[in-house]
């Protein structure tokens, strides 16, 4: 069993927090894979009586095994000048726990609280022996990534620093591994010789939902472009590991994005969704995207002259998180009239249900040798399935940093799309439930996009 932890969970008060952490770590507990914890919420302002911040976080029919669970909650106000009630709270918790105790620093924070937050957990001593846990975005551009990355590794070793990205704990998202590498049938035809286009699609029919202030701040591209569409990518592309293990993936994962060609500004489209400017709190003249679709290539062997498609945006017409690998045509088109329409696709949907489908093609009943299209489907998960935040809240207790992302994907994740903010496309307006301006559409040629679904592949 891991060590006892004492938890600090920075933000606690906010709606990450109450939605994912506290959920995640109750489920946990109530599973037996949570080692013994003591959890301190911390924040700027007082959220009242530690039995009033219990009872804020509690989860929706959490039922009886709560209150033995809430009992190892407070919560302690602290900032980036003063944290030494937090620091003289989190001593009083591991003299409760004993010996071997291990700290656990969750910082949920804005992006220019960051660092302040960083220099006040070296003087109080918080960062001894701890794990340091950062949520996104790691920056705002390539200069200050490298500014947090110089403060987070001036006071944490690497080792001990985990960037997450809740997308990598899904466990459709870690089935991509197991699906290509699991596999004889897989890997020899996960290149360029077999694979057209890649497209990788993560749409939302929800607007900003009152985060005007994140939106306009942060925009689209750098909230889900810079992190979560490009480490898919790096799992999809990425060569095979020589072992499974969090330093060679971080090491194969690298080289791809080493080998990304830097973005085309005129493959690159950003768009703002009509009544965006109406939602409260944004800026009249705001020029704000809500959407960005991006052409990129992956220039090694594997996968030269294959396009990966991304394409992410809030209001569009459905909400799907979704993988999909085009496969190339036969050379010889050898069957009397041939089936019309999509070509062979794999589809993964990283869902909380996730599921896997093969678009091909087979004889059409009757006296004619006819082809028309069919999907296998494979569904999976189960109820020992853990929720993305569970996962990696359970790895970073442990130290396992296999889903976390790394200073050098950051920093040159950063390096290529930081010409696309410096210079970036006009937000072209798209109507609530659509799937983005025109020009997102062109992106994907003839073939078009996955999504919507295409009539002829049920």
């Amino acid at each position: 069993m891991t060590s006892p932890h004492v938890l600090v969970l920075f933000g606690a008060s906010g709606d990450l927090a109450k939605r994912k952490l506290f959920p995640g770590l109750f489920r946990l507990h109530t599973a037996g894979l949570l080692p013994d914890v003591r959890i301190i919420g911390t924040g700027r302002h007082s959220p009242g009586t530690d039995e009033e911040f219990r009872a804020s976080v509690e989860p929706e029919g959490a039922g009886e095994k709560w209150a033995e669970f809430a009992s190892g909650i407070r919560f302690v106000v602290s900032s980036a000048d003063d944290g030494d009630d937090l620091a003289a709270a989190v001593a009083d918790a591991e003299e409760e726990l004993g010996d071997g105790v291990r700290r656990l620093l969750y910082l949920s924070v804005p992006p220019s609280a960051m660092e302040p937050m960083i220099a006040m957990l070296d003087s109080t001593g918080l960062a001894e022996r701890a794990h340091l846990v950062l949520e996104k975005p790691f920056g705002s551009d390539l200069d200050s990534a490298r500014s947090l990355n110089r403060a987070v590794l001036g006071t944490f070793a690497e080792d001990d620093v985990f960037r997450i990205d809740h997308f990598l704990g899904k466990e459709a998202v870690q089935n991509i591994l197991a699906l290509r590498f699991g596999n004889g049938l897989m890997e020899p035809v996960w290149n360029a010789d077999h694979i057209a286009y890649v497209q990788i699609d993560v749409p939302e029919e929800i607007g900003i939902e009152g985060r005007a202030s994140f939106m306009e701040s942060t925009g689209t591209f750098r909230d889900m472009i810079s992190t979560h569409l490009f480490q898919l990518l790096g799992f999809v592309a990425l060569e095979p590991p020589v072992v499974l293990d969090a330093d060679s993936l971080h090491e194969e994962k690298a080289k791809v994005f080493r080998a990304v060609r830097p973005l085309d500004p005129g493959r690159v489209v950003f768009g703002q969704y009509e009544g965006y400017r109406d939602e409260d709190g944004v800026d009249d003249a705001s020029t704000v995207e809500t959407f960005v679709a991006i052409e990129t290539f992956v220039d090694n062997w594997r996968w030269k002259g294959v396009p990966f498609l991304l394409r992410t945006g809030k209001c569009l017409g459905a909400t799907r998180r979704t993988i999909t690998l085009g496969f190339r045509e036969p050379p010889l088109a050898m069957f009397p009239g041939e089936a019309d329409g999509a070509p062979n696709e794999l589809v993964l949907e990283l869902t909380d249900e996730p599921r896997i489908t093969l678009d091909i093609r087979a004889k059409k009943p009757g006296p004619e040798l006819a082809l028309e299209h069919h999907s296998l489907q494979l569904s999976f998960g189960g109820e020992n399935s853990l929720e993305a935040y569970e996962k990696l809240l359970l790895d970073a207790i442990a130290g396992d940093h296999t889903l976390f992302t790394s200073t050098r994907e950051v920093e040159r994740l950063w390096e290529l799309c930081d010409p696309v903010l410096a210079d970036p496309p006009p937000a072209r307006p798209y109507a609530q439930g659509s799937w983005g301006p025109r020009e997102a559409l062109d992106l994907a040629g003839e073939r078009g996009w996955r999504l919507p679904e295409r009539p002829d592949c049920p």
